[in-house]
């Protein structure tokens, strides 16, 4: 109590408000620092990523193509055919990230992350669909077909969504019951690519079921583009609603006390969320457990009351990069991405719901 009486007025420990002409804001030198020191160690992870391969180049020769040098080589190399898979994997983390940070935030459950609430179940069903059925007559395979992997995905992601919300909202939404019809609508959709995998094609089931599994293989330029197009416009519309957020840290009735009109807000707010994931779904496949790991891991590193965004995608960013480079690199052989961050993000699950049962506060 003495330390906050000694405490200038309105400031908070860690925090300092800022005022720019009518804006205002709070400087919080804590999350700067976790964001950077992530983006630094995102940059030299990717490069020493791109540096590995049947054609070892070093990271001093990385970073030199990247910004311009290097011999002809080196630059085909990097620049066309390991540069877009990193890149590949930077904005799917990074889209990953955040989808976490918002959908644990809106639910006030560390539980609730795409993966858990059955979205990317959803993007990956439909996705499969694409896949094995893409080639059929029927109405619905030529609609499927005629859509494309990516938007496909984003359909089933953004119908899921849907499904979950209706399903949950009882005059609000509340954590638990948002993560129990999560995963129970999850549960179906995993069925349904279960179903899609036996009744597919040999070569189908097998292309479906590496998709499946989350992989950065063989991934160039026009997957960058749709992924990092997303982002474009979906972080600035994150970060423009992240202060709703904040009220909606205080529960439905102060929420609607401070003016917030919730429906619309969380519709936004799961809008952007589903959208990520959807769009990282397709792009790279469903990889495990990032959107659940790495808003916890951040909010944890910031002291925060919540999981900050910004820091959330870089360092989704980061997990999914060295989380390639663990999988190309650690065992002699090429691993699809998603195992390592299942292998990584599982023991993580398993110790929140220990903590829940044990009436641990995540």
């Amino acid at each position: 109590m003495t330390g906050l009486l000694e405490r200038p007025p309105g400031r908070l420990a860690g925090r300092t408000p800022v005022r720019l002409g009518p804006f205002s804001g709070v400087w919080r030198p804590r999350v700067i620092a976790v964001t950077l020191t992530g983006l630094a160690l995102l940059v030299l992870v990717a490069a020493v990523n791109i540096g590995r391969g049947d054609f070892p180049i070093s990271l001093a020769e990385v970073l030199a193509v990247l910004v311009g040098g290097g011999d002809e080589a080196q630059q085909f190399i990097v620049l066309e055919l390991r540069l877009p898979r990193t890149l590949t994997g930077i904005l799917v983390g990074a889209a990953l990230g955040l989808s976490g940070a918002i959908t644990q935030a809106i639910a006030r459950n560390p539980l609730a992350s795409p993966d858990i609430l059955g979205v990317t179940a959803g993007a990956s069903a439909t996705a499969a669909a694409v896949i094995v059925l893409g080639g059929g007559n029927g109405v619905i395979t030529g609609l499927l077909s005629a859509a494309g992997l990516p938007v496909a995905a984003l359909l089933g992601g953004l119908f899921t969504a849907a499904l979950v919300y209706a399903l949950s909202f009882r005059r609000g939404i509340e954590g638990y019951r948002l993560v129990l019809v999560g995963v129970g609508v999850g549960a179906v959709a995993m069925a349904i690519t279960s179903w899609l995998l036996v009744v597919a094609e040999v070569y189908q089931a097998a292309q479906a079921t590496v998709w499946l599994t989350g992989s950065l293989n063989a991934r160039g330029w026009e997957h960058v583009v749709p992924v990092g197009f997303a982002l474009v416009v979906l972080v600035p519309v994150a970060l423009l609603l992240a202060f709703v957020l904040g009220g909606l840290q205080f529960g439905d009735d102060t929420a609607r006390g401070l003016g917030l009109n919730l429906n619309r807000s969380r519709g936004a707010l799961i809008l952007v969320a589903v959208a990520l994931a959807a769009v990282a779904t397709a792009s790279a496949g469903p990889i495990a457990f990032v959107a659940l790991v790495v808003p916890q891991i951040c909010q944890r590193l910031v002291g925060s009351s919540r999981p900050p965004l910004l820091a959330s995608a870089v360092h989704g960013a980061l997990l999914t990069v060295g989380a390639d480079l663990i999988a190309r690199t650690a065992l002699g052989t090429e691993l699809p991405v998603g195992i390592v961050t299942a292998v990584l993000g599982a023991p993580y699950l398993l110790h929140l719901l220990a903590r829940r049962n044990r009436g641990v506060t995540a």
